[in-house]
This record gives C-alpha cells, sequence and structure tokens, in this order.
C-alpha cells in the first residue's frame, strides 16, 4: 500500500492495489487534478489567441508596408494588381484570425471557465467540497473493514511469535537431553514450556483464524461500499471528460477555416487576380505612356519679340509658372489609357518630370542662362529605389561611363536607369546614438563611430550616406552631429 488509514497505524503495505488501506487517495486526487487541468486548458486556449492575434497583426503590417512599396516601386499595370493581391489576402486573413481570437477567447475560454465554478466549489478551509465528500465517503466505506484488518494483522504477529517461541523451546529440550550435567529439575521445567508453548500456538493460530474469518466475512460489503463511493467519483470525472471532449470539438471549428465560405473565396478571388494579370497588356500600357507612344513637344520656329528684353529658353518658360500642363497631345494608336497614377499630365515644376521636359540636353548654358546651383535645386534629394516617377538623366554623352548600354550595365554591375547626378558636398558625421539597419539598404553603426554625409536630409528624414568600410546606404538624420 502507498499509503496508510489514520486507525490502522502499523499495518504493513502489501500491495499497491485500490483496495488496500488508503489507496483509494489517488481517485480523490483525480478531482483536485481535474480542476488544474481547466486552468491548464484555459491557458492552453489564452496562448493560442494570442498566437493568432499576434499573427493578424504582422499579417496587417506586411501587407500596409509591402502594399505602399508595390505602389510607388517601378512594378505597373495588371501584374503590381496581381501583386498587391498577395496584401489584400493578407488584410482579410488577418481579419479572420482576429475572429478565431474573438472566439476562443469570448466562447471557449469563457466556456471553461464557468463550467469549472460550477463544478467545483472551495471551502472556507481550503480545498473543494467534492473532494472532501469523496475523502469521507472513503474513509466511512473503509474504516469497518480497515479495523478488523488491524486485528487480523494483531493476530498474525501473535501466532507467529508463538511459533516462534514453541520452535525456541523444543530446540533447548533437545539440547538439554544431550547435556547429563542438566538435573531432572531443570528439564522439567523445559518440558513444561514446550508445552505451554504449543498451547499458546493453538490459542494463537484459533485468535488468528477466526479474526480471518471476520474479516473475509465483513469484505463483501466493504467492497460494495467502496465501489458505491468510487462510482460516484467516476461519474463527476466523466462529466469533466465529456466537457473537455465538446471543448476541445468547438476549439477545432473555431481554428479550422478550411470550412470557412470567406475563407475559401479570399483565396478564389486572389486566384483570379493573378491570372488577370496580363504581359501584353503592360507592355501596350507602358508603351503609350513611358515608351514611344508619348506625346512630344517638338521645338518650333519661335520668332524673336521685342517685348522681350532678352530670349528665353524653354527651360526658363518652364520655370515661369509653379505648374505645366502639357497641351496639344494627339493619342497615338497604341496608346492605351489606364486609371494609374503613371498617367498624370499635370506635373510640378519642383519635379523631376518638370525638369525633364523644360530641359533640352542640346542647348548650350549661355543660352539657357540657368546656373549650376539652380539646376541642383530643381532635382528631387534622395530618390528611393522604389519610386515609380524616378527621374533619369537625359543629357547624352558618349563616353564609356554615361552610356546606358555600356559594357559594364550589360554585366549587371550598374543600373543604365539610375540618376546621373553630380554628388552633393560631402559632411563628415559623428553618430549619437546605435542604430540597427532595418532594411538592405540602411545602415547600421554604433553610438560614437564616424561615417561620411553624401546627402542631405530628405522629406522623411533620411540621409544618404557611406561608412569608413565604403558601406553606402540610408540612416536617420537626427542620429548623427556634424563633426566640427
Amino acid at each position: 500500500m502507498s499509503g496508510s488509514y489514520d486507525d490502522s497505524v502499523g499495518v504493513e503495505v502489501s500491495s499497491d492495489s485500490f483496495w488496500e488501506v488508503g489507496n483509494y487517495k489517488r481517485t480523490v486526487k483525480r478531482i483536485d487534478d481535474g480542476h488544474r487541468l481547466c486552468n491548464d486548458l484555459m491557458n492552453c486556449i489564452h496562448e493560442r489567441a494570442r498566437i493568432e492575434k499576434v499573427y493578424a497583426q504582422q499579417l496587417t503590417e506586411w501587407a500596409k508596408r509591402w502594399k505602399q512599396l508595390v505602389e510607388k516601386g517601378p512594378q505597373y499595370g495588371t501584374v503590381e494588381r496581381a501583386w498587391c493581391a498577395f496584401m489584400s489576402e493578407a488584410e482579410k486573413v488577418s481579419e479572420l484570425h482576429l475572429e478565431v481570437k474573438g472566439s476562443l477567447m469570448n466562447e471557449d475560454f469563457e466556456k471553461i471557465k464557468n463550467w469549472q465554478k460550477e463544478a467545483f466549489h472551495k471551502q472556507m478551509m481550503g480545498g473543494f467540497k467534492e473532494t472532501k465528500e469523496a475523502e469521507d465517503g472513503f474513509r466511512k466505506a473503509q474504516k469497518p473493514w480497515a479495523k478488523k484488518l488491524k486485528e487480523v494483522e494483531a493476530a498474525k504477529k501473535a501466532y507467529h511469535a508463538a511459533c516462534k517461541e514453541e520452535k525456541l523451546a523444543i530446540s533447548r529440550e533437545t539440547n538439554s537431553k544431550a547435556d547429563p550435567a542438566l538435573n531432572p529439575e531443570q528439564l522439567k521445567k523445559l518440558q513444561d514450556k514446550v508445552e505451554r508453548s504449543k498451547q499458546d500456538v493453538l490459542k494463537t493460530k484459533e485468535k488468528y483464524e477466526k479474526s480471518l474469518k471476520e474479516l473475509d466475512n465483513a469484505t463483501p460489503q466493504y467492497m460494495e461500499n467502496m465501489e458505491q463511493v468510487f462510482e460516484q467519483c467516476q461519474q463527476f470525472e466523466e462529466k469533466r471528460l465529456r466537457f473537455f471532449r465538446e471543448v476541445l470539438l468547438e476549439v477545432q471549428k473555431h481554428l479550422d477555416m478550411s470550412n470557412v465560405a470567406s475563407y475559401k473565396n479570399i483565396y478564389r478571388e486572389l486566384e483570379q487576380n493573378i491570372k488577370a494579370a496580363d504581359a501584353v497588356e503592360d507592355l501596350r500600357w507602358f508603351r503609350a505612356n513611358q515608351g514611344p507612344g508619348m506625346s512630344m513637344n517638338w521645338p518650333q520656329f519661335e520668332e524673336w519679340s521685342a517685348d522681350l528684353n532678352r530670349t528665353l529658353s524653354r527651360r526658363e518658360k518652364k520655370k515661369a509658372s509653379d505648374g505645366v500642363t502639357l497641351t496639344g497631345i494627339n493619342q497615338t494608336g497604341d496608346q492605351v489609357s489606364q486609371p494609374n497614377k503613371h498617367s498624370s499630365l499635370s506635373v510640378q515644376s519642383n519635379t523631376v518630370q518638370s525638369v525633364q521636359s523644360s530641359y533640352n540636353p542640346f542647348e548650350d548654358e549661355e543660352d539657357t542662362g540657368s546656373t549650376v546651383s539652380e539646376k541642383e535645386d530643381n532635382k528631387i534629394k534622395n530618390v528611393s529605389s522604389y519610386e515609380k516617377n524616378q527621374s533619369y538623366p537625359t543629357e547624352w554623352s558618349d563616353e564609356e561611363s554615361n552610356n546606358p548600354f555600356s559594357s559594364t550595365d550589360a554585366n549587371g554591375d550598374t543600373n543604365p536607369f539610375d540618376e546621373d547626378t553630380p554628388p552633393a558636398m560631402e559632411v563628415r558625421v559623428r553618430a549619437l546614438y546605435d542604430y540597427e539597419g532595418q532594411e538592405q539598404d540602411e545602415l547600421s553603426f554604433k553610438a560614437g563611430d564616424e561615417l561620411t554625409k553624401m546627402e542631405n536630409e530628405d522629406e522623411q528624414g533620411w540621409c544618404k550616406g557611406r561608412l569608413d568600410n565604403g558601406q553606402v546606404g540610408l540612416y536617420p538624420a537626427n542620429y548623427v552631429e556634424p563633426i566640427q
């Protein structure tokens, strides 16, 4: 027996059977375990709900970030819409996972909490009412049988002691017969002791057999009473097991989105958007809006006007107003209009497009009247590699470094569409704080490190710089200070 009954001190443990005195405590402990398992299941569901929430938030953040990158990036047309469909899918799936989180917490978690409160009743002195009732029931059923078992053990002990004493007396009597020095009186005493030992053996044996018979007679009633209390515990445990099965099935239904109609529609719609991507349509649009299909204000003869003090170049005419609207645009047969931000015809003078449309690379610097500093002011600073309307150099040169079709570009070492702008004045700066680059085009440095600022701060508060190891990238402008 693994335990002992309070009224049966001294009873030896003989086996691990339920019927042994005190072994009912494992059944009683199962009630306390049931309460703890309810807490464990609630914690399990709570952690899963937290995972669903975090995953939904990550999907939303990912969709928002990449939607902006794709919209600002160089991709266009139907493939762009197909790409953005992935972000729409993430947003919709995020909403579904938030619904799963809500179902887990508002339905499953609360259901277990309420059932636990109804099934287990705490006592003022600690523990649960159900545990005490089971303990008292087993104790009451086992007490009479345990008392008789104690008597049996005592009778057995007495009988075994009498047998041992009888064997010892017989051995002494046998040895005394072989001893000539022993007088008849001493021999008589040994013989009397042997006789008394035999009588004690008979008496203790009879008492032992009687107590054992009484125990056997009490065993059926003992088993019936114990079975009755055990069955009550079984019924209580059966309710818990069936409830757990019911809750787990509800959790499974909430987690399984394969049968949710809206979930299937998300991926059906995503597939349709991807299949709707048309390379021929996109190429036709790009030709019409970014290629040879675009209209052009070709140079025309302009009569000298006496009203003007000097001849204004086409560039200065474009600078005269804040906005420039292209007129006299004739659509060609291949030009296809698409509702996209690329097809806007009205642009601002401080954008790269106005510089391109107003600047003739074949005019002389004396005729334009513009200085180098004026040209620098008209260029957008820190143009991201993801900008759709990124400007490209229009100056023509036969030098190898400015040839967009040079062998270097063919090998993929440089981008022929990168800006060919003169470098800004470089300034040495020192890092005020540690910074870990979050993207591939960002720099990482420690407080106190020195680097070179290559471009001034843009509207988003970023600067372009170069580390001493030659790495070039972006960094927050407010993380550094100029070196005096």
